[in-house]
């Protein structure tokens, strides 16, 4: 099925000269690339809204796939729509259909169905693609048109996005296309926009909801954003910044009849280097039986010497955790990928971890200082300091500021009993400081 462009020639330029030009001058090229999990971009013509636009999917890194929301402003064919084959043509070149993942998002959804019509004369994706083209030229593309239904359905498609990107384990960027109040003066299209995009940037789809019924805010695509926020929570959403607001006024000086438009973007929480390389090794391990070769460019932290814990947790219940106490291996960067390997697979506590639970886990690395003694538990704060308990040849460790360890006297019951260190033996306490990166 190829899907052929209908606003060019109308909503931006039909000629790919022209249209690169127009593109070029408004994108900000000096933009720090950033990890986006999703964002609000809107899909007026570029006269009036290819600024925002520009400017919010500048700061975005380049994706395998780009799911793209929009909302059914025809009316025409199902009222949750997928394209799970086929072709979008752009005057900047073909945009073929990531048909692995639309195939697996609507097998997840109860509600999304397979159908072209919706998509065939629905301006709210499409205008998004030329500057996606502009940006990278090779990508594939999810398109997803939703008409208007209640809260639940929105959520439940989200949940099926969020999903399938975590099973196939897909680099992507979701875009809910929309633009903002429609047709109103612009002090009362502003004031409208803001309560909106407040309840946006909470990530509260709830109130977004409440907002757009309760003060009447002719937001097209906000079936789209509710859809966005409730996947984008599920794939680790913590931060948003709107990017760029603007209205039509600003292009045409009338400012009696506006159209609003908002560029907001959504983020996780950046991955250290380590935490990155730790969780890159498990999968490796796993998913190949293989160990992963270390980069050739450390940072410093890298290239250091030191003990290295590495815990790995599932749905935030510890799956795995195994260390060194001080140095074995030449780098720490070697000293995570053993015992990221060790805490996934050789923790007695718990089965090896298998394939279907990659995308569940999350990890930390600790790095070590060397261990020192201790005169006297007085010196010791449980919150500061990890602990090591000796007695002859027997060592327990313990990691400071754990859940449910309250006190020094606490951290030593806890190393003599993981050391089988009896109460009446004498012991030597040793205690390091610990670096957490997660």
């Amino acid at each position: 099925m190829i899907r052929s462009p209908i606003v060019a020639g109308k909503f931006y330029p039909e000629s790919p000269a022209r249209l690169n030009k127009m593109i070029w001058g408004m994108v900000d090229e000096k933009a720090a690339r950033e990890e986006v999990i999703g964002l609000i971009s809107p899909h007026a013509g570029y006269i009036y809204s290819g600024a925002v636009t520009a400017a919010t999917l500048s700061r975005v890194k380049p994706k395998d796939t780009f799911i793209v929301l929009g909302p059914n402003h025809s009316g025409r064919g199902r009222p949750f729509s997928i394209m799970t084959e086929g072709m979008w043509h752009t005057p900047l070149g073909d945009v073929t259909i990531d048909s692995r993942l639309a195939s697996q998002i609507l097998d997840d959804s109860a509600y999304l169905e397979d159908d072209y019509g919706a998509h065939e004369y629905e301006h709210s994706i499409e205008v998004q693609l030329p500057f996606l083209k502009y940006f990278m030229r090779d990508f594939k593309l999810v398109p997803i048109v939703l008409s208007h239904a209640v809260s639940s359905i929105y959520r439940e498609i989200g949940s099926a996005i969020a999903r399938a990107v975590k099973d196939l384990s897909r680099e992507t960027v979701i875009i809910a296309s929309s633009d903002m109040t429609h047709y109103e003066p612009y002090e009362s299209a502003r004031m409208k926009d803001n309560s909106a995009v407040e309840a946006i940037l909470a990530l509260d789809e709830d109130e977004l909801l409440k907002r757009v019924h309760e003060l009447k805010i002719s937001m097209c695509g906000y079936a789209p954003v509710v859809s966005l926020i409730s996947a984008a929570k599920k794939l680790g959403a913590k931060t948003t910044e709107l990017v760029s607001y603007q209205t039509s006024g600003d292009a045409s000086d009338d400012y009696r009849s506006v159209v609003g438009y908002a560029g907001i973007i959504i983020k996780g929480v950046e991955m250290s280097p380590l935490v990155k390389l730790a969780k890159e090794t498990v999968e490796t391990y796993v998913k190949k039986g293989k160990v992963l070769e270390p980069p050739d460019e450390l940072t410093p932290e890298m290239k250091e010497t030191a003990g290295v814990f590495v815990s790995i947790y599932k749905c935030g219940e510890l799956r795995g955790c195994i260390g060194t106490f001080e140095p074995v291996e030449k780098n720490v960067i070697e000293e995570v990928i053993a015992n990221a390997i060790s805490s996934a697979t050789r923790d007695p506590r718990f089965p090896p971890v298998a394939f279907n639970e990659l995308k569940d886990l999350d990890y930390n690395v600790d790095v070590l200082t060397r261990p020192k003694p201790v005169a006297s538990k007085d010196q010791l704060d449980h919150k500061k300091h990890g602990l090591i308990v000796e007695a002859g040849s027997k060592r327990g460790l313990l990691l400071p500021d754990l859940e449910g360890v309250v006190s020094v006297d606490h951290q030593i019951s806890i190393c003599r009993q993981k050391a089988g260190i009896e109460l009446d033996e004498p012991i030597i306490l040793y205690y390091f400081q610990v670096k957490r990166y997660e």
